[in-house]
């Protein structure tokens, strides 16, 4: 339980809390929304203990025993180890781990049954417990399904974590909260660096994730996945709705309508009493009558509606019309040094598309938009744009739609537009750039105010075609929404990047989605596509298994037949082991009889015998006659063997 108990705080002039009670139960999942600059970050940071309020009380019973977990929005840096190290570093896991080697040493180095080493010991069964509670066996392996789910390769494990982007580097320490199982998780926009999948699987993750989660983001679909209630921040208090975003959204507007009403019948009740004070507030028999209507108008506790805080308007100007072709790809391809980033993209957008391009980070998206909008030359291919295109781009890196040296006037003032000076100031009214804000320098403004400044410059081109590269990220939900109905009611042509899964719902006509070096094309919403990408992702899971299962059996008949090759081999070679071993003791018998032969015609007495000479010397001719036909078929054998040994060489035959 985190038990929040009329909690104040104010920054100089600035109240962000005014007695707030809020009471979060075990296992919640709470989105904390509202305005920016209403103090969602600044109320983690009180939970947290880093920001002290002025006034009242956070309990959280057993806070030492308690193990929080906390993504901030900033970017943050990491020590210089490889990742999985730094992982287990964060986690716990490597100072349990040097904790039980160093008990082990000292164990090994105590005499058993001591007082001192059954100290040791006692203390080496802890630490062990403690290991085996926090999976330390099974660490690397969770470490590593978690890091795949955030999108990172097996190569990237042993790098230092100094040398990731910021993004990356975010993504790392999200893992770690993870990794750690903290009781309680506090999530400043941690979708802000994910791509689809990585959001869509921490969704997945969260969704039975067993401590507390309370998540700060302007990613609707996000909020709705993973709360089932919602806390506004507004008016310095706590409004609590239990349910979902698009709950939270229906039910607001229900209170609100609730209270106008009864805003209006407080009025009308007031101002009844009112008229019968002042009626008769001279008239002495009335005196007691009207005091009790006096008391009665002091008691009131006016009903107040939340003040409605000051919307951007945006709206773009009606371009000239382009060609039906607004641009043309063909056989598209780019690299970066040894790197193929794109490879042979074929594509038209048409007028009046609205194409989302979607994909893992590093999959090509931005290189794509850049390629497009002809800041950067292809590889290889053509990029041909259609008559009268006039194309507007906007880069994810607000360095490069932004001179960070001039002042927002300065910055404004420098776009070739048809808008007057009132006219452009009118505009940065609407954007909530006024007075002598507009002298601001661009470098001092926050991300959601550099956003803002670049998307007024391109309200001021006169254009037909809008290349955006995740356009939504520093903006805030209110923001969002008037920028999605703009670019909806814009009669040019869009191709966005974005991960903003909501979006790109309501703006998307078509998705192209590069995945594994290629082109995908889905001919409807964001919706449409996750549909139809699961169910193509399912279809080649299927004809995975059904490939494997074949080249399973495949394998396993080629084993057959490799195996009754080797049999049928296996026995000729015998045989002709066998025929070897007989003619070789064929040729050892002749050649005894052949010794014997010889040794007789040698003996003087045979001499002496005309028919015994004649006799022995037919047969000797015999002899030496079966002896050459037999080293023939000794010589033919053994070529056969080693002929036979050579084709087979790895067999074991």
């Amino acid at each position: 339980m985190i038990y929040l108990r009329n909690v104040s705080l104010s920054f100089l002039d600035k109240k962000l809390f005014d007695n707030i009670n809020w009471t979060i139960h075990p296992k919640s999942r709470i989105g904390l929304v509202g305005d920016n600059g209403t103090g969602k970050t600044t109320l983690f940071r009180v939970i947290l203990e880093q920001v002290h309020a002025d006034s009242g009380l956070i309990d959280i019973p057993d806070r030492r025993q308690k193990k929080f977990g906390y993504l901030p929005q900033d970017l943050v840096e990491l020590d210089p180890v490889n990742l999985i190290d730094f992982l287990k570093k964060k986690s716990g896991i490597a100072a349990l781990e040097e904790s039980i080697k160093t008990l082990e040493h000292q164990m090994s180095q105590t005499k058993q049954h001591s007082p001192e080493y059954n100290q040791i010991a006692k203390a080496y069964s802890t630490e062990m417990a403690q290991f085996n509670a926090q999976d330390g066996y099974a660490f690397e392996a969770r470490a590593k399904q978690i890091l795949k789910g955030f999108g990172f390769k097996e190569n990237d494990f042993t790098r230092n974590c100094a040398l990731f982007s910021g993004g990356w580097k975010m993504r790392i320490l999200l893992a770690s909260i993870l990794l750690a199982r903290p009781d309680i998780v506090l999530l400043d926009e941690p979708t802000n660096h994910l791509d689809t999948e990585s959001m869509e699987w921490l969704e997945s993750y969260l969704k039975d994730y067993p401590g507390t989660i309370i998540v700060i983001s302007h990613d609707r679909f996000f909020l709705d996945k993973i709360s089932t209630q919602i806390a506004e921040l507004s008016a310095c208090q706590i409004h609590i709705y239990k349910g979902n975003y698009s709950y939270y959204l229906n039910e607001k507007e229900k209170r609100h309508a609730a209270l106008r009403k009864e805003q209006e019948l407080q009025k009308a009740q007031i101002k009844k009493i009112e008229e019968f004070v002042e009626r008769f507030r001279y008239k002495a028999t009335k005196a007691s009558q009207v005091q009790s209507r006096v008391k009665m108008l002091e008691k009131f506790d006016a009903i107040k509606l939340d003040a409605k805080t000051k919307a951007v308007t945006m709206k773009f100007p009606e371009g000239k019309k382009s060609a039906r072709e607004v641009v043309k790809v063909t056989d598209l391809s780019h690299s970066y040094g040894s790197l193929n980033v794109i490879t042979n993209f074929n594509f038209t957008l048409f007028r009046g598309d609205k194409v989302a391009f979607v994909g893992v980070n590093g999959s090509g998206k931005s290189t794509l938009s850049r390629l497009l909008s002809l800041n950067e030359q292809p590889s290889a291919g053509l990029i041909q744009y259609g008559n009268d295109v006039n194309m507007a781009f906007f880069s994810q890196e607000s360095s490069q739609n932004l001179n960070y040296e001039k002042t927002i006037w300065e910055e404004v003032s420098s776009v070739p537009s048809h808008a007057s000076d009132q006219e452009k100031r009118n505009l940065l009214g609407a954007f909530l750039f006024s007075g002598d804000d507009i002298f601001k320098p661009v470098s001092v403004l926050s991300g959601g105010e550099k956003s803002r400044i670049a998307l007024l410059k391109l309200l001021l081109l006169d254009t037909n075609f809008l290349i955006l590269d995740e356009p939504t990220n520093h903006l805030d939900l209110k923001t969002k929404d008037v920028f999605q109905d703009a670019l909806i009611n814009y009669s040019g042509t869009v191709a966005i990047v974005s991960h903003d899964r909501y979006f790109l719902d309501r703006l998307a006509n078509k998705v192209f989605e590069l995945r594994s070096g290629e082109l995908h094309y889905y001919s409807g919403n964001y919706s449409y596509f996750i549909e139809k990408r699961s169910e193509l992702i399912s279809a080649e899971e299927v004809q995975l298994r059904h490939d494997e299962k074949e080249q399973a059996f495949k394998t396993k008949e080629q084993k057959r037949q490799e195996a009754e090759e080797r049999n049928k081999l296996a026995k000729i070679k015998n045989t002709w082991k066998k025929e070897l071993s007989a003619i070789e003791k064929t040729i050892k018998l002749l050649e005894i009889k052949k010794g014997e032969h010889e040794t007789s015609l040698c003996d003087p007495q045979t001499h002496k015998d005309s028919l015994k000479i004649k006799t022995i010397s037919k047969e000797l001719n015999n002899i030496n006659s079966e002896l050459e036909d037999s080293y023939s078929i000794w010589t033919e054998l053994h070529a056969k063997l080693e002929q036979l040994d050579a084709a087979n060489p790895n067999s074991s035959l």
